[in-house]
């Protein structure tokens, strides 16, 4: 069956057109709070009616909470505002507070225009295409039943999920590294982690470190930097000659990397990384990683030469998860810099992966356009149709 709303990454579109008016929104709350409550009836969901929302700086993230905690309260769920968070943040906080479902108000590394959702089941991970297609069905085929008065929805702030996940964060880093050795610049994309991200950096050790794209005013998200322009990042490197740069998207569970000349290192170079990092420490299951059907060839021959497999997917960090829960892997991701670290997270993460990259850097001493480039990429050309 076919999907009206969702694509390959939740709901998203331009704010104020189709469905991301505040009418959608509060369609779509209320047909995912009578889902998630008639599942967690029938003993599938055993922890409760709550909903944690988090939102990364668009300026339309405020009207779309609004009409999102309508929704959910009207059918007795009770709600918790993070406030602006990563999305992986948001993840953790879900299963950390024993929430139903979590909601993150992004559109990713898209423009300030438009906006979008992606819902958490309570482990943590994206929820899967029956949920979904419940959700739609529900959204097209209103009803008038509502929670009794008497079981409204309650509505409270937490903003103490924030720090959970940086010291998360940082206690995942191994505890030899020694971050005094680099010069780091850090691209917030004027997005969601920029309160996170560089104070992750600065509990990690006394490391010189540059900021940017960290003043968000509602409409700069993503603009003219973050994981999609990283022109401003190569250039800040080249002028603080750092020892790297780290780019995040809008919500932050996307990385790319920038070694010392400039140069951008993507998501299948990090995932070639990371594997063979796992596979020396002991840490790799199933002796791969998964990857879509976009990752480059070259990754495939670079992991077979070390002895390890590259299992393919449908493109989406959502079906590389699924994947990696279905067959036991722990590394896995995509080309544009969604990479899964599941020892450590539940989705992709931006952050964590930037700092076990960093640390592999650290302890292997060679420069970064050495350490960071582990295969040649094989020509690759992406005709949209």
């Amino acid at each position: 069956m076919s999907k009206r709303y969702f694509g390959t990454d939740g709901i998203r579109g331009q704010v104020g057109r189709g469905a991301l008016t505040a009418q959608a929104m509060l369609n779509l709350s209320q047909a995912a709070g009578q889902h998630f409550t008639r599942e967690a009836a029938l003993g599938t969901l055993a922890k409760g009616h709550l909903v944690v929302i988090g939102k990364d700086t668009r300026e339309s993230g405020d009207m779309i909470e609004a009409a999102l905690v309508a929704g959910f309260t009207q059918e007795g769920m009770s709600v918790i505002r993070l406030g602006v968070l990563p999305t992986p943040a948001v993840a953790m906080a879900t299963q950390n507070l024993g929430a139903t479902l979590g909601v993150m108000i992004t559109a990713s590394h898209n423009p300030f225009h438009d906006n979008g959702v992606k819902f958490f089941g309570s482990n943590g991970c994206k929820i899967d295409d029956a949920d979904e297609i419940s959700i739609e069905t529900l959204m097209d085929t209103p009803t008038d039943e509502q929670a009794l008065p008497c079981h409204v929805g309650r509505v409270s702030d937490n903003l103490s999920a924030r720090q959970t996940y940086i010291d998360h964060i940082v206690s995942s880093c191994p505890n030899d590294t020694h971050f005094t050795k680099l010069t780091v610049v850090l691209d917030c994309a004027n997005g969601a982690a920029v309160e996170t991200a560089p104070q992750i950096l600065a509990d990690l050790g006394p490391l010189d470190m540059f900021v940017i794209g960290n003043r968000p005013d509602g409409v700069n998200i993503n603009k003219d930097c973050g994981s999609t322009h990283i022109e401003a990042l190569s250039a800040a490197v080249l002028r603080h000659k750092a020892d790297v740069g780290i780019a995040l998207d809008g919500d932050a569970d996307r990385l790319i990397m920038v070694d010392e000349t400039g140069q951008a290192v993507d998501g299948d170079q990090l995932l070639g990384l990371m594997g063979v990092a796992a596979r020396d420490q002991g840490r790799l299951k199933n002796a791969g990683i998964v990857a879509t059907v976009m990752s480059n060839l070259g990754l495939e021959r670079y992991l077979a030469g070390e002895g390890l497999t590259l299992e393919r997917t449908a493109v989406g960090d959502r079906h590389v998860a699924e994947r990696m829960r279905t067959d036991g892997y722990n590394i896995g991701g995509e080309q544009s810099g969604h990479l899964l670290m599941t020892d450590h997270a539940p989705t992709g993460d931006g952050m964590l992966a930037a700092v076990h990259v960093l640390a592999r850097l650290i302890h292997d001493g060679r420069k970064a356009s050495e350490v960071l480039n582990v295969f040649t990429p094989v020509p690759q050309k992406l005709v949209n149709v």
